[in-house]
């Protein structure tokens, strides 16, 4: 292999939101691997990505409490191998397998499903709707612009001030995911 794997622990902490409220920029549109720390710097997922930035940004709506520091090394050219060599040398350094790689994966990499997180009252209208799917699409697409503002709010209280949108067009399926 070409490329050095740098420990974790010789990485710097670099906080996920900085001073303006934005995400570190210097890793927009880099190749490499992240690793993921909550606020008490407790490592929660390592990842890695094409483009970091849009990555850090993905995880921030889907994981926003915790999402606080970060350590990263990048690399020149894309190799799914070297990418992965340094993931399981960091996760294994760790000691344990962070949730955000196991148990909790699916929270840290997939659309948000707003049909796991509706109210009560939501389910039981969904679920009374039999034939009409635009009723139920119509439902669904208030329930996700509900968690919507909800990730909005937590974001705000963050100090967050990077642009986030959601794909419109899932939200009829209730589910939310930034637009790309």
């Amino acid at each position: 292999m070409t490329e050095d794997i740098h420990s974790l622990a010789s990485l710097e902490f670099i906080p996920y939101i900085d001073s303006e409220g934005k995400l570190p920029d210097f890793v927009q549109g880099k190749i490499g691997v992240y690793a993921i720390f909550d606020n008490e710097k407790v490592l929660q997922f390592v990842g890695y990505s094409r483009d970091i930035y849009l990555s850090l940004k993905q995880h921030l709506v889907r994981q926003t409490q915790y999402c606080y520091w970060l350590k990263v090394q990048t690399i020149d050219k894309p190799s799914r191998t070297i990418l992965e060599s340094i993931r399981s040398s960091w996760i294994a350094e760790n000691g344990s397998q962070p949730q955000g790689n196991g148990v909790e994966a699916a929270k840290w990499n997939d659309p948000i499903d707003t049909k796991t997180v509706m109210t009560a009252q939501e389910t039981a209208n969904y679920e009374g709707i039999f034939a009409d799917e635009i009723a139920k699409d119509k439902l669904l697409k208030n329930v996700a612009r509900r968690v919507e503002n909800e990730i909005f709010s937590l974001l705000k209280a963050r100090g967050v001030t990077e642009e986030i949108r959601f794909n419109p067009k899932l939200k009829t399926s209730g589910l939310l995911d930034l637009k790309s």
